[in-house]
């Protein structure tokens, strides 16, 4: 809670935030499940080559990283954990990557004028709806944790894609608010061809 004693007018972020729509029990269960684990990001590789795929990922994107996050080992950890969700999620991680830029610029303690929170700006409702009935877990103030915030903006995002048949555009203007309308998807979409990786 320290950060917050910190923000600055300079660190409000100008993304909008979801909208909160009723769930039925099913789709609630299944999302407080996704972002129950609270495991640390440690990714798993089945053989060396993928192994050797997401150091080499981890290293170009280190490199474009450095002028938002200086310190290597913050990085290291953003990056780790922001691939892991992202795959956790079944989500394209340039996607995710991108998704940060435009609702942050990648600052851990960004809230919007309508009250998101974090790397990826997520609505203080998803903590209350998600943790059925637990208040500890219902504390928005643990959307300032980062593995909290990419785990429910990856979960957030992989439900309206889902809830939106795969279409991409709709699920990104449904994550914004802003559904049906092309500046904030495109604007995400630009930013993601920023994080695209090609292995050599």
């Amino acid at each position: 809670m320290v950060g917050l004693c910190l923000l600055s007018i300079n660190d409000y972020a100008n993304a909008g935030g979801q909208l909160e729509e009723p769930l039925v029990d099913s789709v609630r269960t299944a999302l407080s499940s996704a972002v129950a684990n609270n495991a640390p990001p440690i990714p798993e590789f089945s053989d060396t080559e993928s192994r050797l795929k997401y150091l080499r990922w981890r290293g170009e994107m280190s490199a474009r990283l450095t002028k938002k996050k200086p310190e290597w080992h913050v990085r290291q950890e953003f990056l780790q954990t922001v691939w892991y969700e992202a795959k956790r999620a079944g989500l394209d991680v340039a996607l995710v990557m991108g998704l940060v830029q435009v609702e942050s610029n990648f600052r851990k303690y960004a809230v919007s004028s309508v009250g998101a929170r974090g790397y990826m700006q997520v609505m203080p409702f998803w903590v209350r709806v998600l943790a059925e009935g637990d208040a500890a877990r219902a504390d928005a103030g643990k959307l300032f944790h980062m593995q909290t915030n990419l785990r429910f903006g990856c979960v957030i995002l992989r439900h309206y894609l889902d809830r939106e048949k795969g279409d991409l555009f709709l699920a990104l203007g449904r994550y914004n608010g802003s559904r049906g309308k092309a500046p904030y998807p495109n604007a995400v979409l630009g930013a993601k061809r920023q994080w695209d990786f090609t292995p050599a």
